[in-house]
C-alpha cells in the first residue's frame, strides 16, 4: 500500500489539487495504518461491507469533497500507478466522461490478449459481459469489469448502482445507457501467480453471479429484447404442437392421439404471450424509471453543488 501511494503522480496538467483516498474495507491487517502514514486520507469503520457498497460510499466521499474528476484504482499494484495520468487524461481535457482501462488489449499492438495467469474462466466471464454491454448500448467495448477507471462529474452524478456484489459492469452500463462519453484505454495489468483474489473468492461463483447480472442487464436496459427472446421459445413450440393436434383433426375429426400435443401447446403459447405482455408491462416501467433517475441526478445536484 504505502509503495502504491507513494508512485501515485502528484501533479496533473490541468489539476490544480491531488488528494489520494484510501477505502478501507474492514482490512484485518495494517492497511489503514499504512495508508495513513503513507499520506493518504483514509476511510474506515472497521467493518466489511462489500466492492459495491464501499464504491458507492466512494462517489458520495468524492462529490462531497468537490472533486472535479475521480480516479479509483486497485491496491495491489495489479494495474501501474504511473498509468494514472494516461486514464484521467481524456476525462481532465473534457473529451471524455468516463475513462476506463482495457486489460483484454495489448498496449503496443492493440490485439486482443488474455492477460497472463488470468483464469479462463475469468477471462471469458468478462468478455461475455463486455459483449452484453455492447449489443445493449450498440457501441463496442471490450472490457466492461476492469477496477481502473477515471469519471468527471458528469459521471458521478448519472451513477445510481444497485448491486451487491459489484460495481463494474453495472455502472458501466449505466453510464452507456445514458449516453455518456466513454474511452477505453489499452493498459498493462499483472496477474500474480498463486495470488488470491478477495473479491472473486470462487470462480464458479463468480461466474454465475457475472450470468445472473448479465441477465438483470438485459432485464433492466432491454426489456422488450430479453422477455420477447424469453417468450419466443415456448411460444413457437406451442404452435407447432397445435399445428400438429389441429393437422390430425382436420384430417381425421378427432385430436386423438394428439390430445396432449394440443393441450401442451396451447399452455406454451398463452406463456408466450404472458411473458411478451410483461415485456410490455416492463419497457412502460423503464420509461418511468428514466424519470426517476433525472430527479435523482438533480437531487445528487443539489447535495453535491460545483465548488466554484
Amino acid at each position: 500500500m504505502a509503495e502504491l501511494i507513494k508512485r501515485i503522480p502528484k501533479k496533473y496538467s490541468g489539476i490544480k489539487e491531488v488528494e489520494i483516498c484510501i477505502i478501507d474495507d474492514g482490512s484485518t491487517d495494517d492497511t489503514a495504518k499504512i495508508a495513513r502514514k503513507a499520506g493518504a486520507l483514509v476511510f474506515s469503520d472497521g467493518m466489511s461491507k462489500g466492492l459495491a457498497y464501499r464504491f458507492r460510499e466512494v462517489i458520495d466521499i468524492a462529490l462531497q469533497r468537490g472533486a472535479d474528476v475521480l480516479v479509483n484504482i486497485d491496491g495491489d499494484l495489479q494495474f501501474m500507478p504511473e498509468d494514472i495520468p494516461v486514464i484521467a487524461g481524456p476525462v481532465i481535457a473534457d473529451e471524455a466522461d468516463f475513462v476506463a482501462a482495457d486489460r483484454f488489449r495489448n498496449v503496443e499492438t492493440g490485439k486482443n490478449v488474455r492477460p497472463e495467469n488470468m483464469p479462463a474462466g475469468k477471462y471469458y466471464g468478462n468478455q461475455l459481459g463486455a459483449w452484453v454491454v455492447s449489443r445493449l448500448s450498440k457501441r463496442s467495448f471490450n472490457d466492461v469489469t476492469c477496477g481502473f477507471r477515471a469519471y468527471n462529474r458528469r459521471a458521478l452524478y448519472a451513477l445510481n448502482l444497485n448491486s451487491d456484489f459489484t460495481y463494474t459492469q453495472e455502472s458501466f452500463q449505466i453510464i452507456a445507457a445514458k449516453r455518456l462519453r466513454i474511452k477505453t484505454i489499452p493498459t498493462k495489468v499483472v496477474y500474480y501467480k498463486g495470488r488470491k483474489s478477495r473479491v472473486v473468492t470462487s470462480l464458479i461463483k463468480y461466474i454465475s453471479t457475472s450470468t445472473l447480472n448479465i441477465l438483470r442487464a438485459y432485464r433492466d436496459f432491454a426489456p422488450l429484447r430479453f422477455f420477447f427472446s424469453v417468450g419466443m421459445l415456448p411460444f413457437v413450440l406451442g404452435v407447432v404442437g397445435m399445428i400438429i393436434a389441429g393437422w390430425h383433426w382436420i384430417n381425421t375429426g378427432s385430436v386423438s392421439p394428439y390430445k396432449a400435443f394440443g393441450i401442451a401447446g396451447l399452455y406454451l403459447a398463452s406463456m408466450g404471450i404472458f411473458f411478451w405482455s410483461l415485456g410490455l408491462v416492463a419497457d412502460m416501467l423503464v420509461r418511468i424509471n428514466g424519470t426517476q433517475e433525472k430527479t435523482y441526478e438533480d437531487v445528487k445536484r443539489l447535495r453535491f453543488p460545483e465548488k466554484k
